[in-house]
């Protein structure tokens, strides 16, 4: 059965980090990690972004091993190879090689600085972590696939059979991850590769242990959605009311990670909820989301070296940013959709487009 609920969260996500993008560009530290600042910042509305900084990659990775599972219905190893190399390493190696080099020149361009063509990650970082997941843990989660009564499997049903069961789940290995790599900075999945790739490696394993769970899973996110919400924005409350309530490193780690457990588990129950249905706008948008998050940094760099400039009120650009980012990225895959030997590279198939398991990254 179709998951719609799945593809909402998936769109949702990105467009979170499209928005996540573009208010990094009204920090104060936006030049530092390689982004145009305005020169007048709204430090403010990052508070927001603290909200979601902590589980917006980390989501990613759980539907990833969803799409996997739902995927492995109807594909061999070889097919789900395949596809996944289309969809996903392709548009990877693209990206470095055209897409991040187009807005990382369009910096130096506008500092003055030389220009230069290298192959970079960029915003693209998970996509290759995600490929790699794929290829190391294929045959285990075939063997899980084909075999669903294994012990382990009868283990984990038991676990979230009882109350908070799912929550307990979902939290012992990112705790484990959290005391082993103990990062620096948490929500950093980015720029620490050993926390970058274990967190990720968990996520996408717990997602496609969910997904195969079925409704056993969705009916206890279901019934724990408050709990879980309620859970994650008090800690939320305290660590930006109060910040110095917990002590910086290994404890703050462990608080950020059961938060950022809780914060997934209630997208995911209150998508069962309220998202699993189809409509227009969700047909096309779990379609064009991905290309459009491809392709969104170059346009929101170039739109950002014309308007930082002028002498406009710093909100009056952040609304203009949003606006043309969005629209802008959206023409463009209207474009692509219609070059069909190049949207390939952007993640856009070339043949109808398939059930929505093969659409998650």
């Amino acid at each position: 059965m179709r998951r719609h609920d799945v593809d909402a969260i998936r769109v949702i996500a990105l467009g979170l980090l499209i928005i996540y993008h573009i208010l990094i560009s009204f920090q104060p530290w936006a030049k530092v990690i390689y982004f145009i600042p305005n020169k007048q910042s709204l430090e403010h509305l990052w508070v927001l972004m603290e909200m979601i900084n902590i589980w917006r990659i980390p989501i990613l990775f759980v539907v990833s091993g969803m799409g996997v599972c739902f995927a492995m219905r109807r594909r061999t190893w070889v097919d789900l190879i395949r596809d996944r190399t289309v969809r996903i390493f392709v548009p990877f190696m693209f990206g470095m090689l055209f897409v991040v080099p187009i807005f990382l020149n369009i910096f130096n361009m506008y500092y003055g600085l030389d220009l230069f063509w290298f192959p970079l990650p960029g915003h693209l970082w998970f996509l290759g972590n995600i490929f790699l997941y794929v290829i190391i843990l294929l045959p285990f989660l075939y063997y899980l696939k084909k075999e669903p009564r294994n012990a382990f499997v009868g283990v984990v049903e038991k676990l979230i059979a009882k109350p908070g069961g799912i929550i307990f789940l979902f939290s012992i290995p990112l705790f484990v991850q959290t005391l082993i790599v103990n990062p620096k900075n948490y929500p950093g999945f980015a720029l620490d590769l050993p926390h970058g790739l274990s967190h990720g490696f968990i996520c996408f394993f717990c997602g496609f242990l969910f997904a195969l769970l079925a409704e056993n899973f969705w009916s206890a996110v279901k019934n724990l959605r408050f709990i879980t919400l309620i859970m994650a924005f008090s800690l939320y409350l305290l660590r930006t009311l109060y910040p110095d309530i917990f002590p910086t490193g290994l404890v703050s780690n462990l608080f950020l990670a059961f938060e950022s457990t809780n914060w997934m588990l209630a997208a995911f129950g209150f998508g069962t909820t309220y998202l699993n249905k189809n409509s227009p706008l969700l047909n096309y948008s779990r379609i064009a989301v991905f290309p459009i998050y491809i392709v969104h940094l170059p346009i929101q760099f170039f739109v950002s070296s014309i308007f930082f400039p002028l002498p406009f009120p710093a909100i009056a650009k952040l609304i203009v940013l949003i606006v043309t980012t969005f629209g802008l990225s959206i023409l463009v895959f209207e474009l692509l959709k219609r070059l069909k030997w190049v949207g390939f590279l952007f993640g856009i198939k070339i043949e109808q487009m398939s059930p929505t398991e093969d659409r998650l990254v």
